[in-house]
């Protein structure tokens, strides 16, 4: 018989009171929950190495379940939202990013389990054990988007300081909304292949594990991507101070969304990249500002 087995067994003989049922019966939940999430996650990755990982994580969770049910004496239901949530969330972020974001959680819940160690003996000990053997799972995981990811820092931010300083400079020499957008977009594009022409040289010299030619399209595509987002208010309002705001903000959130995702796949500050983004962001556009206003009044441009 296994260690948790028998723990269990001994355990399911004490009487456990209502309020204490009903937090054993909470993370039991959130274990098969777990388990569902695991399990589907490794059957959509083709690659051999992180299936794998994925199952081994899987039967941890399940682990954990059985010896809750083996406390409760209850089969309960996984919530289905979070299977559904956490799915979707791999195909547009990865698994690597849905995993650790995960984790954050399951920090949260181990954090849980810990109050009521006192009134379950070993449980703690027990649940410790098995989180640090995700832990270290969960850092073999290989995911190859990842490698990519300095390619797509510099697409996003090359395209988040350049353009919204473009931006700032046309808003306010033109004063068209319709040029100021049709400028732009033809720039975001001109300036994506070349950073994406750029990136496939660059990569090719280095000679490491990074595909050239993947790298390339991380980068050319980030670059698109931003460049939609940047643009779009000009072809949505007619008043172009609105829509150079509305660009901005875009911007921020690009900023939010992208750094979060570094920071949960990489493991790095989000506070301090957020910021220092923001700021590189906000000068440069202050000073192309200054030089579209300045361009105006001296060469005396009327659009």
């Amino acid at each position: 018989m296994s260690r948790i087995g028998f723990y269990a067994k001994i355990l399911a003989m004490e009487k456990i009171d209502e309020n204490l049922l009903e937090r054993i019966i909470s993370y039991q939940k959130n274990e098969i929950t777990e388990y569902y999430i695991y399990k589907k996650l490794s059957e959509k990755t083709p690659d051999p190495h992180n299936k794998k990982v994925l199952d081994d994580i899987s039967r941890e969770e399940y682990k954990h379940y059985e010896f809750l049910k083996d406390i409760s004496k209850r089969d309960i239901a996984p919530s289905r939202f979070k299977i559904f949530f956490y799915t979707v969330l791999s195909s547009i972020f990865g698994i690597t990013f849905t995993l650790k974001l995960m984790e954050t959680g399951e920090g949260i819940a181990q954090g849980n389990y810990t109050k009521i160690s006192d009134a379950i003996p070993y449980l703690e000990n027990i649940v410790n054990e098995e989180e640090k053997h995700e832990s270290e799972i969960l850092s073999l995981l290989d995911e190859e988007n990842l490698r990519y990811v300095s390619s797509m820092i510099l697409g996003l931010s090359d395209a988040l300081v350049e353009l919204t300083g473009t931006l700032a400079g046309l808003t306010f020499a033109l004063r068209n909304t319709s040029l100021v957008a049709l400028s732009g977009l033809i720039t975001g594009i001109a300036a994506a292949l070349s950073m994406a022409a750029s990136e496939y040289l660059s990569t090719k010299a280095e000679e490491g594990e990074k595909n050239p030619v993947k790298a390339s399209i991380f980068t050319g595509i980030t670059y698109i991507i931003a460049v939609l987002f940047l643009v779009f208010p000009y072809f949505l309002f007619k008043n172009y101070t609105v829509s150079f705001l509305f660009t901005l903000l875009l911007a921020i959130l690009l900023v939010i969304v992208f750094n979060f995702y570094i920071s949960v796949a990489k493991e790095l500050d989000f506070k301090k990249r957020f910021l220092e983004m923001i700021f590189i962001i906000l000068i440069v556009s202050l000073i192309t500002f200054g030089i579209g206003i300045l361009i105006k009044v001296l060469i005396g441009v009327q659009v």
